[in-house]
């Protein structure tokens, strides 16, 4: 009793440290994407909140824990606000990073893709459905991001963006199956997730892309 009960209090502090880490890191995405396009301090603050939580808000909502973590838990609306200011005032300095969206995207995809399926997993969905619940987790801050911008999903035309994400869930998935330790199949899960993003932007794959076709001439 006393080791399950060690275990499942390790799992919640697993998956708020991650969520947070993801909320902190797509909050940074969502922001610098802001401060590119040359948004106001508030439009900078909703879209760096909108992009840090919408994923974590829609896997609690459908796994029934409501109401969602980001919305009754206050750190996750100040470490979403503290990475806008810091975007906001210190844009320059994100920017010196290679590619800062792109990486700070890839790095909340990992942490949250990680986290997602963890708490699918103990709210006892399949491990099917875990590692799909976990990957929707992951690609959700970026689609808020990019739909706000009135931009075309990454999700949909990124190189490998919801498969690497699925990659890092299913690794969670199979670690849990096979009663791995939590903190090795997180840590495997996530640099799998973000190693896989990573080195598919710098190396252009992709999965096959729809071609245009012509319409035939009346």
């Amino acid at each position: 009793m006393m080791a399950g009960q060690a275990t499942d209090e390790l799992l919640r502090v697993l998956v708020l440290i991650l969520d947070l880490a993801g909320t902190f890191a797509f909050a940074l995405s969502g922001a610098t994407a802001g401060v590119r396009r040359q948004l106001d301090i508030f439009g900078v603050l909703v879209l760096s909140f909108a992009a840090s939580t919408f994923g974590g808000i829609t896997r609690d909502v459908v796994i029934g824990a409501v109401p969602p973590a980001a919305l009754q838990d206050w750190r996750y609306l100040a470490v979403s606000i503290a990475a806008g200011l810091i975007c906001f005032f210190w844009s320059s300095l994100i920017e010196k990073l290679r590619n800062p969206v792109r990486m700070l995207d890839a790095m909340g995809l990992a942490l949250f893709a990680v986290a997602g399926t963890e708490k699918a997993l103990a709210f006892g969905l399949s491990p099917v459905m875990a590692a799909l619940l976990g990957m929707l987790t992951g690609i959700g801050g970026g689609v808020a991001r990019d739909v706000l911008l009135a931009e075309i999903p990454g999700v949909l035309r990124s190189d490998l963006y919801a498969v690497a994400a699925l990659v890092g869930a299913a690794i969670v998935v199979i670690g849990h199956m096979l009663y791995f330790p939590i903190l090795l199949t997180a840590c495997g899960g996530g640099l799998a997730c973000f190693s896989l993003r990573m080195v598919a932007i710098r190396r252009g794959w992709h999965l096959p892309q729809a071609s245009e076709r012509k319409r035939p001439q009346d």
